[in-house]
């Protein structure tokens, strides 16, 4: 009887160390497969050129990876729904983008807006106008990638030629105007995990015979990175400054990966100020052909 207390007592003794020695274990492979995933995307292959794995936001996304080598390309199909107090906005959008050199990226978008009412209007409140939005085209160059800082750079230029609404779409009158919005993007990973970007521009809408507006956009995103895989969770905050007056929206997200070449993000869109927006959803489906990884 003495014997076996004495083995409990040495077991319950020993317990701690073993837990402390397990979790020491638990948090070694993790490092080990960080580590590993993160030079497996970002290692150069003969003569390419180096790139840091930064967290792409999910509603304001980018127009390629930062720091995108020659050969890359991806789909993204993106569905949303916003109440605008009052009647529903669907939105929808299919997007291309590819790299055609290193560190150049270009990208083809059109998004689809779709207005619904709930019920009856407010005399002072008027639904929208189906449209087909823009024929989107964009460019981006990373002309800094730092290994040491894990930080890159980037400029870029989105051209939106605009469509007229639906109901008034001929032949003879296709777009109504411009979009110009010329745009900068910082963004740096601290350790293996997190994640911060910058992505800010003005924006210059300019119809046919009708004066500029400008309003001038800043979105701040954080987001942590789940361990050896490409999945997330993060906050994309989305800023616009026009004729002195910011509104704000903040975009809880994950992103998840559904085979080595689809991945699913899934984003909430909660505004500050309900006065034109109310709660929206967001649904980006990405699809990168070729890719391959150890996730």
């Amino acid at each position: 009887m003495k014997k076996i207390l004495a083995m409990l007592g040495l077991c319950l003794y020993a317990l701690p160390s073993i837990g402390q020695n397990l979790s020491d274990s638990l948090k070694i492979q993790k490092r080990i497969l960080d580590s590993l995933f993160l030079d497996e995307i970002e290692a150069p292959q003969s003569k390419e050129k180096a790139k840091i794995l930064h967290a792409e936001p999910l509603y304001i996304d980018l127009i390629r990876d930062l720091g995108a080598r020659k050969g890359e390309k991806e789909w993204n199909f993106g569905f949303g729904m916003t109440d605008k107090n009052g009647f529903d906005e669907y939105e929808a959008l299919v997007e291309y983008e590819w790299a055609p050199i290193d560190r150049l990226g270009f990208e083809i978008e059109v998004p689809l807006t779709v207005f619904s009412s709930r019920g009856e209007l407010s005399q002072n409140l008027e639904k929208p106008s189906n449209r087909l939005e823009s024929i989107k085209l964009a460019t981006q160059w990373t002309f800094l990638v730092s290994e040491k800082a894990k930080t890159s750079l980037a400029l870029g230029y989105i051209h939106e030629f605009e469509f007229v609404d639906l109901n008034n779409l001929s032949f003879r009158q296709l777009f109504k105007g411009n979009i110009y919005n010329p745009i900068f993007i910082a963004a740096k990973r601290w350790g293996s995990n997190y994640h911060t970007l910058i992505y800010t521009g003005p924006r210059i809408e300019k119809e046919f015979n009708q004066k500029s507006h400008v309003s001038y956009d800043i979105n701040t995103n954080f987001h942590y990175m789940i361990t050896g895989t490409r999945n997330f969770i993060g906050l994309e905050v989305n800023k616009e400054i026009y004729q002195g007056k910011m509104e704000t929206v903040l975009r809880p997200q994950m992103r998840i990966g559904l085979s080595e070449s689809i991945m699913v993000g899934i984003v909430t869109g909660i505004p500050l100020s309900r006065q034109n927006n109310g709660i929206s959803s967001f649904l980006r489906i990405i699809y990168e052909p070729g890719f391959k990884a150890m996730h």
